[in-house]
């Protein structure tokens, strides 16, 4: 299993690099850069036609959600590639049928400032990150980027009502959604990328509350309730219809595609969550992870 203790920006290149030694069918991509300069590293495993897509690691304190999504990525290019089931699914026939698409660390800058602290004197944005920070030199609790944008309030899905409805109305730990939507190269390379491709359904993991997010303002196709309801199901979270929240990624898919996307509150607990609770926080997400895998559009039950 994955090292998870301090699993960062160099951590994840490192895993990359070592998977794509042992498993050379899987597509290592760059989607963009983040503010400091940091790749946005995709993953693509699977030769079929219909594209599926996950991401994680959008917000910095919820970290954890990239090694568990880079588990689940070794989990599946092994069995695939020894031919065998897992969990009783055929992960040939799977992958022959569907293309999966990974962004696993969708803001790197921020992961980096919750896992290593106050960045060095020279760093553009040291004496700023303080101010934000309201004075306080620990980023723990630290969601945003590394200008104090929180990502997942960055999309065109009803911006300005999210925008109103925040108390926060400048950079800082979490809740400002910028200026002006896809203002962050983070969030406007993720929406480049799904704009590029056709998915057929999203999944963005967050942490915590062992809740799956399925809806936005009835733009969701029909089936999107079902298959929360079947996810739900497989991992024993529980299917929410959220109101009162705009702006977010699966909103903007939601809202620009009419297909499903979902947000996966993974685990419970205080964020970011300790590593200890790795292994079964994996065993609550793969259930989840696999069923999104076999999303059949107009044949749900």
């Amino acid at each position: 299993m994955i090292d998870v203790l301090g699993y960062g920006y160099e951590a994840l290149g490192e895993e990359l690099n070592r998977l794509s030694k042992i498993y050379p069918f899987l597509q290592i991509a760059s989607i963009g850069q983040s503010v400091m300069g940091r790749s946005l590293h995709a993953l693509r495993i699977g030769h079929g036609s219909k594209e599926i897509h996950f991401n994680a690691a959008m917000h910095a304190n919820e970290w954890i959600t990239a090694p568990l999504l880079m588990q689940f990525v070794e989990d599946l290019a092994c069995s695939y590639a020894r031919g065998t089931a897992w969990q009783g699914r055929n992960v040939r026939r799977i992958l022959s049928e569907y293309s999966l698409w990974v962004v696993p660390m969708v803001n790197p800058d921020g992961v980096e400032l919750v896992l290593s602290g106050l960045p060095p004197e020279e760093h553009p944005f040291r004496e700023a990150l303080v101010a934000w920070n309201q004075g306080s030199l620990s980023f723990l609790n630290w969601k945003a980027n590394i200008r104090g944008v929180d990502l997942n309030d960055q999309f065109p899905a009803h911006w300005e009502e999210e925008k109103l409805r925040r108390e926060h109305d400048g950079p800082g730990e979490r809740d400002y959604g910028g200026e002006v939507p896809l203002s962050e190269p983070e969030a406007a390379a993720l929406a480049r990328f799904t704009e590029f491709h056709d998915f057929e359904l999203v999944v963005a993991l967050h942490t915590q509350g062992r809740e799956i997010y399925w809806n936005y303002r009835d733009y969701e196709p029909e089936d999107a309730e079902t298959f929360a309801h079947k996810l739900a199901l497989a991992s024993g979270y529980e299917a929410v219809k959220l109101t009162g929240s705009d702006a977010g990624y699966k909103d903007w898919f939601i809202q620009q595609y009419r297909k499903p996307g979902y947000t996966v509150e993974v685990g419970y607990g205080v964020n970011p969550l300790p590593v200890e609770t790795f292994a079964s926080l994996y065993e609550e997400l793969v259930p989840i992870l696999l069923t999104a895998l076999e999303y059949e559009r107009g044949n749900v039950s």
